[in-house]
């Protein structure tokens, strides 16, 4: 298994009082995840939760990491914090419409694979050259892909932020599994829209 190194940090932004994002690194495992929660009364911080939860719990005496399995373990988080959420609305109605986007990437020798799902991103770096893993499950990328908008007019729209995809919100999750190989100095980013909303493309690259 070649060496990785790993490194996460938060920040709650100009604009909020509070950080719903949520961030874990497991070494051990070989993952890593970011998770965005959505919803008032503090429920996407706690979906974001749920969803941290759900990968430690699916990991759970995770060795010999293979694509399969990690292809496995990443389905298992994403379906467990689906009906954590779900199970929850239930019984707490005043959140009922809490989710969180996700992004949740595991690393075995030679390769990785990513769980994707919502507006959170991926990043890779290889060689200088940055490149986005995943699409945006949101509404102005919807757009973009039928050509009624121009990527740089989304960035700016009114309706970025209206996301067609989340843990949580329908029983039946659509998420998206991306697969590649790793080579020594690839760099990989996994951010929510807090960082993508801020900063340009170009300017992570640079960074």
């Amino acid at each position: 298994m070649k060496k990785i190194h790993y490194y996460g940090k938060s920040d709650i932004g100009l604009y909020r009082e509070k950080n719903e994002d949520i961030f874990l690194v497991e070494p051990d495992a070989g993952f890593c995840l970011v998770a965005d929660g959505m919803g008032g009364a503090a429920a996407g911080e706690l979906a974001s939760r749920f969803f941290a939860e759900s990968a430690l719990m699916a990991f759970l005496g995770y060795e010999n990491p293979s694509k399969q399995k990690a292809m496995e373990n990443i389905q298992k988080t994403f379906r467990l914090a689906n009906e954590k959420i779900l199970d929850h609305v239930v019984r707490n109605s005043f959140h009922e419409r809490m989710g969180c986007t996700a992004e949740l990437i595991v690393f075995f020798d030679g390769g990785f694979v990513l769980g994707h799902i919502g507006d959170s991103r991926t990043y890779r770096v290889r060689e200088g050259l940055l490149k986005q893993l995943t699409k945006d499950h949101s509404l102005v990328q919807d757009q973009i892909d039928h050509g009624v908008l121009t990527p740089e007019e989304a960035r700016d729209h009114s309706l970025k932020n209206v996301i067609l995809r989340a843990v949580g919100v329908e029983e039946n999750l659509a998420l998206d599994l991306i697969k590649g190989k790793i080579y020594p100095g690839d760099l990989f980013l996994l951010c929510s829209d807090g960082l993508t909303d801020m900063i340009d493309d170009d300017l992570i690259r640079r960074v």
